[in-house]
């Protein structure tokens, strides 16, 4: 049985000053809601069970200062436990992005990469064109690929068309353990921070 309803919707907040969003199941439920430090020089991110911000129970952090090739690891709050840690592929991420996911053995475990690397040249081109640019976030919007130890797709993360460009969906996760889930849904997290900026 998964550990959560698919799919999860990873829905930004707007009018925030530091970047902070939501993670809602398919009966609208919140299952996380997400917040980053400022002017931190690592990579800091906390993982509350909802809006209130009163149980907080996953950090975020990043293992070195930001680096094309930094690892962030996953903690449990209530139990101190080392769960697991994404990194980004820095030289394969400038065609498309790409991330791999680790156990709490740091063996390598998943696999999330861009599906179409033209999409990422397109954005970043019109992207940079005024008022045009503006409406990529429409027109742009990249997909995700996250595949096992066997090369075999799992899931589908994908950014939503929006003028703002604020709102990712993960669709159904299958055939992983409770821990498996927890993970790449935590990777998406992480990555989430690092891609929003895109489309």
């Amino acid at each position: 049985m998964s550990l959560f309803s698919y799919p999860l919707k990873f829905e930004f907040k707007v009018l925030t000053f530091a970047p902070q969003f939501s993670v809602t199941d398919s009966n609208g439920q919140e299952i996380f809601y997400v917040h980053q430090k400022l002017f931190k020089l690592k990579e800091d991110i906390s993982v509350f069970s909802n809006k209130s911000k009163a149980d907080l129970i996953y950090k975020i952090k990043a293992d070195k200062w930001i680096d094309w090739s930094t690892s962030y690891v996953f903690t449990n709050v209530k139990d101190g436990n080392f769960i697991g840690r994404v990194g980004r592929k820095g030289m394969k991420s400038l065609w498309k992005a790409t991330y791999e996911i680790f156990d709490e053995q740091n063996t390598p475990d998943f696999k999330v990469q861009e599906g179409n690397g033209f999409v990422k040249i397109m954005d970043g081109l019109i992207g940079e064109i005024p008022i045009l640019g503006f409406f990529s976030g429409y027109i742009f919007n990249p997909q995700y690929h996250i595949s096992n130890k066997l090369g075999e797709k799992i899931a589908t993360f994908s950014k939503e068309p929006s003028m703002l460009g604020t709102t990712f969906k993960l669709s159904d996760v299958h055939g992983l353990s409770k821990d498996e889930e927890l993970r790449v849904v935590l990777s998406l997290i992480m990555m989430v921070f690092l891609e929003r900026t895109r489309g």
